[in-house]
């Protein structure tokens, strides 16, 4: 017990504290700060008992305050001169006794003409400028640091490209059953053939006249034809009659691709299809071949 109190002792005092120190080391750095304030003192106290000793040996006798002369009018304006602050210095004014220094020979009518230097605020511009094209042809021409026009017009084409295409990317995945729209461009076609070969010709067959599925080739449709009822029946499945939902494994995208492609094989005729089912379907102003040029 007494042995496990000694390690746990040791334990203890061998924890770092606030300071990463361990307690011995803080009581040792606590005790060194103490000794130095008191040497400071020392030595404060020293020199004051110092001051003190050579006073009670040699007093220094105590001098009456001399009486200056009052200075004449000249000599006291002369102590009174104006001096010019700092923002008199930049637009460089000149006090109005200094005028009589600077006053050009010629008049005109008794108007006398002051040649006033330039201020410095003036030739802190003037030369702040030429600094600033010097920097500016380097860093932009020179240098090759900066863009020039061309190239910030070219950055900021490309970044509108880019953000177009995203905003294409996501509008194109914004389309619902109610939105979406019969497209038979190419790229379309060639996509939505790309998602039905992966995933609808096992039921539907590779050329979609129907297998465990029914035939998507002919005018006939158990749940309704056109591109807006197609979406829907994809997007969200006929759970009754096996076909699942692709909602959550397609994106809005994707479905309308398999949409238009389904739709684009209205009339193909494969081997092998499998006899109509469902009813008879009229577009009633569906536009299949919209996009077509």
């Amino acid at each position: 017990m007494a042995a496990d109190d000694k390690a746990e002792a040791a334990t203890v005092s061998s924890e770092p504290s606030l300071l990463g120190l361990s307690q011995a080391e803080t009581l040792l750095l606590i005790m060194l700060l103490f000794v130095l304030v008191l040497l400071v003192v020392s030595i404060t106290l020293l020199n004051a008992f110092k001051v003190m000793y050579r006073e009670q040996l040699n007093p220094t006798p105590y001098l009456a305050p001399v009486k200056e002369a009052p200075l004449d009018y000249d000599s006291w304006l002369k102590t009174k001169k104006h001096k010019p602050s700092i923002w008199s210095k930049i637009l460089g004014l000149k006090p109005i006794e200094a005028e009589k220094d600077i006053v050009i020979e010629h008049a005109y009518d008794g108007i006398q003409e002051l040649n006033n230097p330039v201020p410095a605020w003036f030739n802190f511009l003037f030369y702040g400028t030429i600094l600033f094209g010097a920097a500016y042809l380097f860093y932009y021409y020179i240098g090759g640091y900066g863009l020039n026009q061309d190239q910030l017009y070219a950055a900021e084409m490309t970044r509108s490209a880019e953000e177009k295409a995203i905003y294409l990317q996501k509008s194109a995945n914004a389309v619902d059953e109610n939105t979406v729209k019969a497209d038979n461009t190419a790229p379309v076609i060639e996509s939505g053939k790309t998602i039905f070969s992966a995933n609808c010709a096992v039921c539907h067959g590779p050329a979609g006249g129907g297998l465990i599925g029914p035939n998507l080739t002919d005018e006939f449709w158990l749940h309704g034809g056109g591109i807006n009822n197609i979406f829907k029946t994809i997007k969200y499945g006929v759970p009754a009659k096996g076909m699942v939902s692709w909602e959550k494994t397609l994106s809005p995208k994707q479905i309308s691709e398999v949409a238009n492609y389904i739709l684009s094989l209205e009339g193909s005729k494969p081997a092998g299809a499998k006899a109509p089912q469902g009813e008879k379907y009229e577009p009633n102003n569906e536009v299949k071949d919209a996009g077509k040029k």
